[in-house]
């Protein structure tokens, strides 16, 4: 059938705009109402009247929001990072590059037949640092050799680099001389070391006076003091180190009653050790396997070497680690 006319009618409400096409057929007895198109223009008619129709599709609403206003306001350039401000390295005090200052003493004794001779190491920086206190090594020499022989194995040099180095905190060390070779029990030297000796280090030197910054340590007969001293004084000394020990045969029967009457939680730290061919290991090994038997911790290291000082210098270094590290640990 052939199409006549177009009608179009808009229609429009509260919300929005509607085109309704409406495509009107010829009746086919009636006669035409319109002059009749030529085809083209018809057909062009008919394609721009489609066109009209095609519903137009809704605009697009934008509503303003801080973001948005944000987003289309002209952006402000950004300050330029600041150039980053180099840190100063911390100043090194220049005593800190210093050897520490070693002492000689004499202690009038009233428990000894002679004056108390005694070396005090002290670290770099001590004259300087007026206000700091200090832990306290005591450190005891073997038999037959003087309280120089500690000197001799490094300990103030040692000390002074591993001070300057920032491994260990700066600690004092007293190396006292014993000139007997007796059992504990025959002579008063160690009553002379623990009531007058100590007391004096505390009076005159800047010192933290209490167990947790006070060890003591020994090789061969010095080792032999230092479990003496770390048993039977551990209110004293908060850790001992023996080095090379044989036991005193008259402190024997009473390392088993000294364990017992300590407090579990203030058992002193121990560290032994001892070269494999050194003639006292038997009695390292009989104390070493009492300390097991009684769940007593404690550092036991067996290395190559023998009774002697060559063994002793090459281990000064661990040997002070120890002691220091015992005492950060104490003040951390």
């Amino acid at each position: 059938m052939g199409l006549n006319r177009q009608a179009i009618i808009q229609r429009q409400d509260e919300k929005s705009t509607h085109f309704v096409c409406i495509f009107v057929h010829s009746e086919p007895n009636r006669p035409p109402t319109m002059p009749k198109f030529p085809q083209k223009l018809l057909l062009i008619f008919v394609l721009l009247a489609l066109t009209a129709c095609t519903p137009a599709a809704p605009a697009a609403v934008f509503t303003a929001t801080p973001e948005a206003t944000a987003a289309l306001a002209t952006p402000t350039p950004s300050p330029l990072p600041a150039e980053p401000t180099a840190t100063a390295a911390p100043t090194v005090p220049a005593c800190l590059n210093q050897p520490g200052k070693m002492e000689a003493q004499t202690l009038t004794s009233t428990l000894l037949p002679k004056p108390l001779r005694f070396s005090v190491y002290l670290p770099p920086c001590y004259e300087e640092n007026t206000d700091q206190r200090y832990p306290v090594l005591y450190l005891l020499h073997g038999q037959t050799y003087t309280e120089d022989q500690w000197v001799r194995l490094g300990v103030p040099e040692i000390a002074d680099r591993l001070i300057a180095a920032g491994e260990v905190a700066p600690f004092i060390v007293v190396m006292p001389y014993d000139s007997d070779y007796r059992q504990p029990t025959e002579y008063k030297f160690g009553e002379a070391l623990t009531g007058e000796l100590l007391p004096w280090v505390d009076s005159h030197y800047r010192t933290r006076a209490d167990r947790d910054d006070r060890a003591v340590g020994g090789l061969s007969r010095g080792a032999a003091w230092a479990v003496h001293f770390g048993l039977s004084e551990w209110k004293l000394f908060g850790a001992f180190g023996a080095h090379s020990l044989p036991v005193f045969w008259t402190d024997t029967p009473q390392v088993p009653g000294w364990l017992a009457s300590i407090p579990r939680a203030q058992l002193p730290r121990i560290y032994m050790d001892m070269g494999s061919s050194d003639r006292e290991l038997a009695s390292t090994a009989e104390f070493e396997a009492l300390l097991n038997q009684k769940n007593v911790p404690h550092t036991w290291i067996l290395r190559s070497g023998f009774h002697d000082e060559a063994y002793w210098s090459s281990h000064v270094v661990e040997y002070l680690r120890w002691y220091a590290a015992g005492w950060e640990k104490a003040a951390n």
